[in-house]
């Protein structure tokens, strides 16, 4: 008898500690954080999205919105699209910004939508005129190493001779 209640016990312990990790692993990736049923979509073009991915968050003043909920290739004009659902609580206007941030400095990447000052509001199905791809740190270090290539070469050249009349 005392067996079997040992073997509840363990066994009421191990479905806890299963439902713990389920619960972590959804909130780890970002499931069930947002209700997808009460948002509307607005479209963003992008040159460069770097690691954005499908439901990232969508940021304004350091709030989610809405979130990330496509991600293609357009190949007429070579650029990412982006759809963003966002929240119906929130309205932003036709002249919004929309750019790719990065939480931190290896942090995941967001959109980030910095309102602009227009009396007309985004509907669903709209576009965000203008937006800012992501940085990406290898293009940047690169350029930062070329550079410093570049000057040491101009510096270690030797002078001209001068031409004789």
């Amino acid at each position: 008898m005392q067996r079997s209640i040992l073997d509840l016990w363990v066994g009421l312990f191990v479905a806890a500690g299963l439902a713990a990790l389920a619960m972590l692993a959804f909130k780890v990736g970002n499931i069930g954080t947002v209700n997808m049923s009460d948002t509307y979509s607005v479209i963003a073009q992008f040159d460069n999205i770097g690691g954005l991915k499908v439901r990232a968050p969508v940021k304004s003043s350091g709030v989610v919105v809405g979130r990330v909920s496509q991600i293609s290739f357009d190949d007429k004009t070579y650029e990412a699209t982006v759809t963003l659902g966002i929240d119906k609580r929130y309205t932003f206007p036709k002249d919004t910004i929309a750019a790719i941030l990065t939480a931190g400095l290896l942090g995941e990447q967001y959109v980030g939508l910095d309102a602009g000052g227009s009396d007309k509001k985004l509907v669903n199905g709209d576009k965000i005129q203008i937006t800012q791809s992501a940085i990406v740190l290898e293009s940047l270090i690169s350029q930062f190493l070329f550079n410093k290539a570049a000057d040491g070469s101009a510096k270690s050249a030797p002078p001209s001779a001068p031409v004789a009349p």
